[in-house]
């Protein structure tokens, strides 16, 4: 592992990665709840944003629960990159300039390339999860789809589709650790920093390999707050985004010099 995260650091030209210790993750969200309280406003905008248009998104794929399951696990894919203008209000913050909605907004445009390109990528991760999501419905999945208000129990809980729980954890799950690996901290440096989105990806992935105890904490603590989120229909997102968004930016200073 070890000689691998060199051979990065050799070809991309990579910054020097910190380790942390497992409890780290705890900090970050302490300090990630300080930033959205000192810009509650600016914050709770992108929060309340991004919340309202979840929930459109799964009213939408209410009806449909191989779309809906994809859209669930799909708001982890996309994720990070919702979160940049979060990402722009903690950096104005730290710098001790203005943290407003407009100069986040500001800062997007300022990265818009860097940005389009990543987003592009995990836009393909998140078609290609919808696809391979209807794939593994038509596979393992045999009998009608049940409504969604029986879903879960009907095929999650019931012990008689296990194949198709398999292999869609399985699949889900790979494709969950790629992208969490590679974006982790990657799109806050592309906002700090002036590299392009392949030296950022390999900079997070390089974090990640270099503080697997403290990443596995921080990655539960993200499906955990996610999971309220999506438990209150989507109402407490527009915190817990904000909170999560705040929070990654303190990661990636912490883990990279």
């Amino acid at each position: 592992m070890d000689k691998s995260l060199n051979t990065l650091e050799h070809h991309f030209h990579l910054p020097r990665i910190r380790q942390v210790g497992g409890s780290r993750p705890f900090h970050w969200l302490r300090m990630g709840w300080s930033d959205m309280r000192d810009n509650l406003g600016a914050s709770l905008s992108y929060g309340v944003f991004f919340a309202a248009l979840g929930y459109l998104i799964l009213a939408y794929a209410s009806d449909r629960p191989y779309l809906f399951t994809a859209a669930i696990s799909g708001f982890f894919l996309v994720g990070p990159i919702a979160a940049a203008g979060l990402y722009e209000i903690s950096r104005r913050h730290d710098a001790g300039e203005r943290a407003s909605l407009g100069a986040s907004l500001r800062g997007l445009m300022r990265h818009g390339d860097s940005l389009m390109y990543f987003g592009l990528f995990l836009a393909i991760v998140l078609l290609s999860w919808e696809r391979l999501s209807a794939i593994l419905f038509a596979l393992f999945y045999q009998g009608n789809v049940p409504e969604l208000s029986h879903f879960a129990r009907e095929v999650f809980l019931s012990g008689e589709y296990t194949h198709f729980v398999v292999a869609y954890m399985v699949v889900g799950g790979a494709l969950a650790a790629l992208v969490f690996a590679l974006s982790a901290i990657s799109i806050p440096m592309l906002m700090d920093r002036d590299v392009d989105a392949i030296s950022a990806a390999m900079t997070s992935a390089r974090a990640v390999g270099m503080n697997l105890g403290a990443m596995a904490v921080w990655a539960a603590l993200i499906v955990a707050l996610v999971a309220i989120g999506f438990a209150t229909m989507m109402i407490g997102m527009a915190v817990l985004l904000p909170l999560l968004g705040h929070a990654t930016w303190h990661a990636y200073r912490d883990l990279v010099e």
